[in-house]
């Protein structure tokens, strides 16, 4: 079937299975047509059961798999970058900070290299490095087994350690996000440590870009009604906003227009 396919469709399905999901308008630009004929093309595809549309774009059929950590990074990189930013504006100079494993979570690190007196402890040795030479008054890498696909620590050492701590802010990031309000990951041993982050903290913010809600993932972190801020890139569906005002959770969301920033509560 996939014969018939044009020769632009057969690269956007090439995108697809490098990135596993896209934007119309993204698509658009680097193929060099109109948005009208990417929303063409998806449609084809979609008829043909190669991709799923979604809101905004596509992601290739069957992608509820987590994908490498490499292939994350560059995903969406411009918004993550701006969540980052935003995020660390909710975090004072001289506190403590909880931050788990995430490309999300990593841009909120490089956000705060010029914050202050900071005492980050993280999981993720990415993180640490990337705080090493900053103005933080102490980094504190959590102790266990190091998972080498993605410099995570996780497990029950790193549960026990982080139980022996109590910080101002909490920053952790997730893989997919429900519209019931559920915030979802893959690996039960890393939602554990997200979940003691939580636990040990004493404001929790989640950094998720709009796209996770086109993911699935198995294991629950935790419900948006358990988070003080979720800082995300554009207006997450009503029912999610609804399952977070019933919690008091405050949605932050930035957005980009002519490449600045436009920061909105």
């Amino acid at each position: 079937m996939t014969d018939a396919l044009t020769e632009r469709q057969n690269d956007i399905m090439k995108f697809l299975r490098q990135h596993d999901i896209a934007d119309v308008d993204a698509l658009a630009q680097q193929f060099d047509v109109s948005t009208q004929t990417i929303r063409n093309d998806l449609r084809e595809l979609a008829s043909r059961g190669l991709v799923i549309r979604t809101h905004g774009g596509a992601r290739r059929a069957g992608s509820a798999s987590n994908y490498a950590y490499s292939e994350r990074r560059r995903i969406r990189q411009r918004e993550k970058e701006l969540i980052g930013r935003r995020t660390a504006q909710l975090i004072p100079d001289h506190c403590s900070v909880m931050i788990n494993i995430g490309t999300s979570t990593e841009q909120v690190a490089r956000a705060l290299t010029g914050h202050e007196g900071l005492v980050v402890l993280s999981n993720n040795i990415n993180i640490i490095n990337v705080l090493v030479g900053s103005k933080a008054r102490e980094l504190i890498l959590v102790g266990g087994s190091v998972r080498q696909s993605d410099g995570a620590i996780v497990g029950a050492d790193a549960v026990d350690f982080i139980s022996r701590y109590k910080a101002d802010y909490a920053v952790i990031g997730a893989s997919a996000l429900d519209e019931d309000g559920a915030i979802l990951d893959f690996d039960a041993r890393e939602v554990s440590v997200a979940r003691s982050i939580l636990k040990n903290s004493r404001t929790r913010i989640l950094v998720c870009d709009n796209s996770k809600f086109d993911r699935t993932a198995p294991v629950r972190i935790c419900d948006v009604a358990d988070l003080d801020y979720v800082v995300t890139d554009a207006d997450p569906p009503h029912e999610f906003l609804q399952a977070a005002n019933r919690g008091q959770t405050e949605i932050l969301t930035i957005e980009q227009e002519d490449d600045s920033e436009i920061l909105t509560a």
